[in-house]
């Protein structure tokens, strides 16, 4: 992907950054990560309220700050409908730092897609201090122990959540794969949707781990496609050019099935071709996030690699919980960080984790086999 230099890095959160990062983050996002636009309406609240929010780099980061990743966990189509409460927004919060005995420096997103960018925002604004301009995921994934500081080993203790009733929780897991399973359970308990602060670290591991400036590259995005028309070019044909992407199939919603299952919205949608796809078929796979895009037997994207639904005319993203019947769309697809092609990583969150009988293949690689557009 587009590396963001020392120019183009935010230093601020503004009404209009949050509007940029909200359709960046979304493209980012895979189709999850929370709706963009619940999270877009709150956070600028948030910025009205108490004022813009300051961004700091991993690299300003002091080694003994404390920084908390915190995020929305549950299915999308759930959060759609069970707005997040003030109370969501703090609790966690003051349980991990009475749990800790100190004060947060900074919060961070813990992944970049669709609302989950943005919920650090909310806090911040109100507590005055800033948001870390990075991620543990560089896009989004399901589930709590797909990030970054799992494969680093990383301590994801103490974990807290909350919910709009005014129910909080604290644990401590041994390890990322039971945190998953319990803060899973505990969402299902809350409704189908939770806030949580998981792996607080110092600066110090935070500049090992995390995946640097995708806020800033997800601002970038949502740049790009507002002003694309301004400048006379097709917003998709613009982002595919700034992310190293690959067009993968222009078509119309036919199908789509999606439900509710251990907490997650699971799925499958079918598309038939148009325009130069006509008369061919694709069909995509999603576990909150776009996992699998398939032509026949033929692999055009695998995870952890990154899938986007764009609309065809506009460029904006689709999210999983948005996609409707009819909608015409084009498919994209982007290299993930290198982190996730490590051995660990395909362990991680590769085909065969999700239950998919498909070799991992680069993007890269298919889109040759394929002769996909890279523009």
């Amino acid at each position: 992907m587009t590396s963001i230099n020392r120019m183009n890095r935010l230093t601020e959160l503004t009404e209009e950054a949050i509007e940029y990062i909200a359709v960046g983050a979304a493209v980012l996002g895979t189709g999850g990560g929370g709706d963009p636009h619940i999270g877009k309406l709150m956070a600028i609240g948030a910025i009205k309220k108490y004022g813009p929010v300051t961004v700091v780099s991993p690299e300003e980061l002091g080694d003994d700050d404390l920084v908390v990743p915190f995020s929305m966990i549950g299915a999308p189509t759930v959060m759609n409908e069970k707005i997040p409460a003030h109370e969501q927004m703090s609790k966690p919060l003051d349980l991990i730092e009475k749990e800790l005995g100190r004060k947060i420096t900074a919060l961070m997103p813990i992944e970049v897609g669709g609302g989950n960018s943005l919920i650090p925002v909310i806090a911040a604004a109100e507590r005055g201090i800033p948001v870390l301009d990075a991620d543990a995921m560089g896009r989004a994934f399901p589930e709590s122990q797909m990030v970054t500081f799992y494969l680093d080993g990383m301590d994801p203790s103490p974990i807290t959540m909350a919910d709009e009733r005014g129910n909080a929780v604290l644990m401590h897991a041994i390890d990322g794969i039971w945190e998953e399973r319990m803060a899973r359970a505990v969402t299902i308990q809350m409704g189908g949707s939770a806030s949580i602060c998981d792996y607080p670290a110092t600066g110090a591991q935070m500049k090992k781990s995390v995946i640097p400036h995708t806020l800033s590259l997800a601002y970038e995005i949502g740049k790009t496609l507002f002003e694309s028309k301004e400048q006379k070019q097709h917003p998709i044909e613009a982002l595919l050019k700034q992310l190293n992407g690959y067009a993968l199939f222009h078509g119309k919603a036919s199908d789509i099935r999606r439900r509710m299952e251990g907490g997650f919205t699971r799925g499958e949608a079918t598309f038939e071709g148009t325009g130069e796809h006509k008369g061919r078929t694709m069909k995509l796979f999603f576990q909150n996030e776009f996992l699998l895009a398939v032509e026949g037997e033929q692999s055009l994207a695998v995870t952890p690699d990154l899938i986007s639904l764009l609309d065809q005319d506009t460029g904006m993203p689709i999210t999983t919980e948005n996609l409707k019947y009819g909608a015409r769309i084009t498919a994209v697809g982007f290299p993930c960080d290198p982190k996730w092609r490590t051995p660990k990583g395909l362990d991680t969150v590769g085909p065969k984790y999700f239950g998919y009988d498909v070799p991992y293949v680069p993007i890269e690689e298919l889109a040759a086999k394929k002769g996909a557009d890279q523009l």
